[in-house]
């Protein structure tokens, strides 16, 4: 190896450490206690596990299975109604001849471009009318029609992905007797099976990590999800300086993202490039 690759690889060495020191030391406060917080050092001298445990159940009447309960809930249903209705628009788009089509398209592609803060006042105004408020269904009719967080993005990385698939096989599907649906459902879904993993681990993450409109939403402590559950965590133990335990709930907090995208890294990667190439 030269020293112009040995320099470059220790830099970008060093630049990791650098970006993961924040987390290291996350990990080694979590596991500190509250005395020993702000001593210095990485590491606990004297590693405890009390702030997992304490932190637990460290709101009254409720413990944080149940709130890692209700977000497991609603983001798999989530999951399944985008992964659903965003194939199927897709599907439409890249695949079916239309009048309009393409200004359909050209529509999904602006609002693509949208803050979410400028569509928030008026979704809330409809669903308080709806009286769906501190229900579940603020977040799930959306995903049902191929909206919510990120769905104008799914449809479109899935029209890039279907738009690389040749269309003779929808020929020759139709000689042998399929239907549309069954060429979507016996020919295409198999076929776009990275991006469709892609699309699923976005849609896990956003929504996990989707505080603010669950804030907006949610005002039962029971329909709580996780990062309400750890703000109401701060609103209550903060004044008895319990640091520690709000520390080691943040980090439980990340660990089924983290794990979930490193069991799905290679489709992951697979998908994202190449909706690009045959974008």
């Amino acid at each position: 190896m030269s020293k112009e690759k040995s320099a470059r690889h220790l830099g970008i060495v060093l630049l990791s450490l650098t970006m993961i020191y924040p987390v290291l030391w996350w990990i080694g406060a979590s596991l500190k206690q509250d005395s020993e917080l702000m001593l210095p050092g990485l590491f606990p001298q004297h590693p405890v596990l009390d702030n997992f445990i304490k932190g637990w159940s460290a709101i009254p009447k409720f413990t944080f299975t149940h709130f890692y309960m209700n977000t497991f809930g609603l983001v798999l249903i989530l999951i399944i109604l985008s992964l659903a209705s965003c194939s199927l628009t897709a599907f439409a788009l890249a695949r079916l001849d239309f009048p309009l089509r393409k200004m359909w398209l050209g529509i999904l592609l602006v609002t693509m471009m949208l803050p979410g803060q400028v569509t928030l006042i008026p979704q809330y105004t409809m669903f308080h009318s709806m009286k769906m408020i501190n229900t579940y269904l603020p977040f799930i009719i959306p995903h049902l029609l191929a909206g919510g967080v990120g769905g104008s993005f799914f449809v479109y990385l899935l029209v890039q992905f279907m738009r690389g698939i040749p269309r003779e096989l929808d020929e020759s599907a139709k000689m042998d007797g399929c239907s549309w649906f069954s060429i979507y459902f016996r020919i295409m879904l198999p076929l776009i099976r990275p991006a469709l993993v892609t699309t699923a681990l976005y849609c896990f993450l956003w929504n996990w990590d989707d505080f603010f409109g669950h804030l907006i939403y949610i005002n039962s402590v029971s329909m709580y999800t996780v990062g309400l559950a750890i703000k109401l965590f701060v609103d209550t133990q903060s004044g008895d300086g319990s640091w520690g335990q709000l520390l080691a709930m943040s980090l439980v907090s990340i660990v089924p993202s983290t794990i979930l995208f490193f069991a799905v890294q290679k489709q992951f990667v697979e998908g994202i490039a190449a909706g690009a190439l045959k974008g």
